[in-house]
């Protein structure tokens, strides 16, 4: 690799400090309020919410999501019983999505002001919401000025902020294939005014990889993180956490999250850290000890593609196995479940039927982890890709009535024509939203639910999903028939005689005479 040799690594940290201290701006620390929500189960045990802020609630009228909505909608978020929030990315960028930053230090313009970002937080914070942000450290924006800078002057110190490589040191281009996280085959990018130059972006050439080899790289990273905890955020989710360092170079990954993870408890001993690793539970747990939860993709994908072929598919066994791999690495780690999230096809639009969607999210506030909803899903919202049509307007009341739903898209798949919006789903009982809202209270009533362990049952249908949930004295069965079939299955003589039910789906599922009965896509769970 090229990189520039002409500076001393003295002269570099010097110039790391200065960096921070002139980039961050001045604004007072606002602390987090200090009282907490009484709860059987505290977070980050408990659900948090996934919100895209630029379609979620437009509060000035510009037809953008900001700071000034998702403070005006706070206590619907707090209604949901979740007690986190996750923003996608909040820093300016020249795209709609801000996953290239182009400054880490400040607020969008889109969403408002850093004063109404701070206005935000401590209202979150009074309603005992946390809130984490999105940080995105693998790449910048192309149009960050330290990427400007480095085209502009090789010899300058930020050139050896990013990865270069001269066309003869490049063994190919183009790679052979592409990983979950990124459809992208050019890695490697020209410079028209530098012949022969390139430099690297995992994703696509609008994102140049950082170099952490650079040790004023990992600095300004640190000052970052730092700076945001000290605004009072309650920690981050970290973004491509797989690809800090080549995949080649995985122990340097661990490394680095470990090392970051440090850094951020010196300033919140309680730093809630969350990484993208999407990548087989094997691959993901190396990285626990650095970021302590993790996104569970495989789970996500074996829940919603279980109930669309109706089979169990061995999702108990898997998510008990998945659990067992992390629990080699360490015991201090958060199981961060989900259906789908901002990069995916939305789950109704793939099931395309509501009863599969309810058992589909049953299975997600039974099994073990902290679920996370994206926003949105809680009152059926659909998309498919592309990205943007997964990322549609929330729908707050009927379209000539909502004067705080965005209009930056024209929606595709989430309308008033296929989606119910909130003021209706609020008065009907049997909405979604109000499912959501009844199976977030289970959950969080549950410790058995929220923190127990999962106990494996015997198989007793392809299409019956039967476990155990267990801590201390609460012990639950949890039986769901993710076909389109009824089900009626003589139970083992452990569970022939179940005893005060907890929910019921339907009012036909039921253990009577030590059958099951189960209709179609219908959900139990019964004390033991």
């Amino acid at each position: 690799m090229y990189r520039s040799s002409t500076l001393a690594l003295a002269l570099l940290l010097s110039f790391g400090l200065l960096l921070s201290a002139c980039d961050a701006p001045d604004d007072a620390v606002t602390d987090a309020a200090d009282d907490e929500r009484v709860t059987t189960i505290d977070w980050p045990h408990t659900p948090s919410y996934q919100v895209f802020v630029h379609s979620f609630a437009d509060g000035t009228g510009d037809g953008i999501g900001d700071f000034q909505g998702l403070t005006a909608k706070l206590d619907y978020i707090d209604d949901l019983g979740v007690d986190a929030m996750w923003l996608l990315p909040i820093h300016p960028s020249p795209t709609y999505h801000k996953y290239d930053v182009t400054n880490y230090w400040e607020i969008h313009p889109d969403y408002g002001t850093m004063e109404d970002f701070e206005t935000f937080l401590d209202e979150a914070h009074a309603r005992d919401l946390r809130v984490v942000i999105d940080l995105v450290v693998n790449h910048t924006s192309n149009e960050h000025p330290w990427f400007q800078e480095a085209l502009a002057d090789t010899t300058s110190p930020f050139f050896d902020f990013y990865i270069w490589g001269r066309g003869e040191d490049i063994e190919s281009i183009m790679v052979d294939e592409t990983g979950p996280d990124s459809d992208n085959l050019q890695r490697w990018n020209p410079v028209d005014h530098l012949p022969g130059l390139y430099y690297y972006s995992y994703f696509w050439s609008g994102m140049p990889d950082l170099n952490y080899d650079n040790p004023v790289v990992k600095d300004s990273i640190f000052a970052i993180g730092r700076h945001w905890l000290e605004k009072g955020v309650d920690g981050f989710r970290l973004d491509a956490a797989k690809h800090i360092f080549p995949e080649h170079r995985m122990e340097d990954n661990h490394a680095w999250w470990d090392e970051f993870r440090a850094e951020m408890e010196e300033v919140n001993p309680d730093v809630y850290l969350v990484g993208e690793v999407w990548d087989s539970p094997e691959t993901i747990a190396p990285f626990l000890t650095g970021l302590p939860a993790q996104f569970n993709f495989d789970i996500a994908y074996g829940m919603w593609e279980g109930v669309e072929r109706g089979v169990h598919d061995s999702l108990v066994y898997r998510h008990a196995n998945i659990r067992e791999a992390y629990r080699e690495v360490t015991d201090d780690f958060i199981d961060a479940t989900f259906i789908t999230n901002h990069d995916q096809d939305r789950f109704l639009s793939v099931l395309d039927d509501e009863a599969k969607a309810r058992v589909t999210t049953a299975l997600l506030f039974t099994l073990p982890g902290a679920p996370y909803i994206y926003y949105g899903e809680e009152i059926g919202m659909r998309g498919m890709k592309p990205d943007e049509h997964i990322r549609e307007p929330m729908l707050w009341a009927p379209q000539d009535e909502d004067e705080m739903r965005t209009t930056w898209i024209e929606p595709e798949y989430s309308t008033d024509e296929t989606v119910d919006p909130v003021s209706v789903q609020e008065e009907d009982e049997d909405s979604m939203l109000n499912y959501y809202r009844q199976m977030i209270a289970m959950r969080n009533d549950s410790p058995a639910l929220s923190i127990g362990e999962l106990v494996t049952t015997e198989d007793l249908h392809e299409a019956l999903v039967l476990f155990e949930r267990v801590h201390e004295d609460e012990r639950l069965l949890v039986a769901h028939n993710v076909s389109g079939e009824a089900l009626e299955i003589e139970l083992g003589e452990a569970h022939r005689a179940a005893g005060d039910v907890v929910y019921q789906s339907h009012d036909d599922a039921e253990i009577r005479d030590g059958i099951l009965h189960l209709g179609p896509h219908a959900s139990l769970v019964v004390g033991l």
